[in-house]
C-alpha cells in the first residue's frame, strides 16, 4: 500500500481509501439489504492489509452504513484508522439539528469523535442554506468539543461555487468528483489548483464514474490494446487521479471480496507522478475515444432554452450523450422516467421549432428529441 502525508495535519494516509456506499447486499424479502457479516469482513481485511482512510455517510444503504462501519471497527480496528461520515444537509432545518444527527452519527458509529466530518454533497443552494443555518459555528463548536476533528465538505455543483465555497471556511479538507472524465467538470482540474493554492488536501470520489471507467465499450477497449503497457481499465482510472500530488485518498466503493482484492493489487503502485508522458498521451485518446461516442454535438448553451412547452432539451440531450458514451441504457430508462414525471421530456415537444432558430450549433432538435424519446420508452 502507498502512504502520503494528508496535507499539513501530520498524519499520512493509503491512497485508497474504503467507500461504504456499496458494500454487498443480499435479498431480503423484496428488498436488497446490506450483507452486514461480509461487509465487516471487507471493511477489516481492508485495514490489515493497510487501508487507513473509511468513509460513510449518514444516506448510505439507507442509514445502514454507518452501523456496519461501527461494528466493523470495533475491537481495536478504530484506532488504526481516519473515519470520515457526512452531515446530511437535506435533513437540516435548525442550527440544533446539527448537533442532534452529529450525535446520532457517533452512537452508530460507536466511537466517541470522527476524524472528517462533512458537509456532504454541497451545491450553491445548500451551502447558502447552511450558511444562514450557522453550519461554521457548529463545526467550529463540534471541534472544541471533541466530537469532530477536520471540518470538511463533499462537493457536486460547478467550479465557480466550489472556489466560493473554498474561500469562505478554513477546511482541513475537501471531497470531490474526479476522474479522467471530469477534468474540466463540477471541480475539475481548476480545482485541484485551487486545493493546492489554500494547502487543502483532496479526498477523491468516483474515480471510476460510478464504475461506467471499469466496463469500457469495445472500442475503448482496443485502445488499452494497443498499448504496450497492459492494464485493466481499473488500472488506468485509479493512476490517473493518483498521479496528481493534491490528491491524498482515492475512495474505491468495494461491493465484493474479488474488487477489494483487485483494488490492493492495483494501489501498491498507484503514486504521485506514475504516469509516463507517454501513458498522459493514452488517457488523452481514451477520453477522445469516450466523447466521439457522443452523437448530438450540444454544449449546454441553454439559448434554446425556455422551452413554451416545458421540454428540458439541455438536459435530455446531455442524458442521451452519457448513455451512449457509456453504454449505460439503464441511466437513460431511470433518469428519463423522472423527465417524464416532471413533465420536462422530449414527448411534449410539438415541433414548433424556436429552439432551432436560437440554436447556435444549429441542430436539428426537434428529430434528436424524437431519438431520445424512442430510445428512452423503448
Amino acid at each position: 500500500m502507498q502512504y502520503v502525508p494528508f496535507g499539513k495535519l501530520g498524519f499520512k494516509v493509503s491512497r485508497l481509501g474504503f467507500g461504504t456506499m456499496r458494500l454487498p447486499t443480499v435479498q431480503d424479502g423484496e428488498n436488497r439489504i446490506p450483507d452486514s457479516p461480509r461487509a465487516i469482513a471487507m471493511l477489516r481485511h481492508a485495514i490489515d492489509e493497510g487501508v487507513n482512510y473509511v468513509d460513510t455517510a449518514w444516506p448510505y444503504h439507507n442509514g445502514e452504513s454507518e452501523n456496519i462501519v461501527g461494528r466493523a471497527l470495533l475491537d481495536g480496528y478504530r484506532e488504526r484508522v481516519k473515519l470520515a461520515t457526512k452531515l446530511p444537509c437535506w435533513a437540516v432545518e435548525t442550527r440544533e439539528d446539527m448537533d442532534k444527527l452529529l450525535d446520532t452519527q457517533l452512537k452508530k458509529l460507536q466511537t466517541p469523535y470522527v476524524d472528517f466530518y462533512l458537509i456532504h454533497a454541497l451545491s450553491k443552494d445548500r451551502w447558502e442554506k447552511m450558511k444562514a443555518l450557522g453550519v461554521c459555528e457548529f463545526l467550529d463548536s463540534a471541534v472544541r468539543d471533541g466530537r469532530i476533528r477536520y471540518p470538511s465538505f463533499s462537493f457536486h455543483d460547478e467550479y465557480p461555487v466550489f472556489r466560493e465555497i473554498m474561500t469562505s471556511y478554513d477546511w482541513q479538507m475537501a471531497q470531490i468528483q474526479f476522474n479522467y472524465m471530469d477534468i474540466r467538470d463540477q471541480a475539475g482540474l481548476a480545482g485541484i489548483r485551487l486545493a493546492r493554492a489554500r494547502k487543502v488536501p483532496l479526498v477523491i470520489m468516483e474515480p471510476l464514474r460510478g464504475g461506467l471507467l471499469a466496463r469500457p465499450s469495445e472500442d475503448i477497449r482496443a485502445i488499452m490494446d494497443r498499448y504496450p503497457q497492459k492494464r485493466t481499465p481499473v488500472d488506468w482510472a485509479f493512476r490517473f487521479v493518483g498521479n496528481y500530488p493534491e490528491v491524498a485518498t482515492i475512495l474505491s466503493g468495494m461491493s465484493d471480496e474479488q474488487q477489494l482484492e483487485d483494488n490492493l493489487r492495483i494501489f501498491k503502485h498507484v503514486r504521485v507522478g506514475g504516469l509516463t508522458d507517454t501513458d498522459k498521451r493514452l488517457i488523452a485518446r481514451l477520453r477522445a475515444g469516450y466523447k466521439r461516442r457522443m452523437p448530438i454535438g450540444c454544449t449546454g448553451c441553454a439559448y434554446c432554452q425556455p422551452c413554451p412547452q416545458g421540454v428540458a432539451i439541455p438536459d435530455i440531450f446531455d442524458l442521451y450523450n452519457f448513455s451512449c458514451m457509456y453504454d449505460d441504457a439503464n441511466r437513460l430508462h431511470r433518469r428519463y422516467t423522472s423527465m417524464v414525471e416532471k413533465e420536462c421530456d422530449a414527448s411534449r415537444c410539438v415541433q414548433c421549432g424556436m429552439c432551432e432558430d436560437q440554436c447556435p450549433q444549429h441542430l436539428p432538435i426537434r428529430e434528436w428529441l424524437q431519438t431520445v424519446d424512442a430510445a428512452a420508452t423503448k
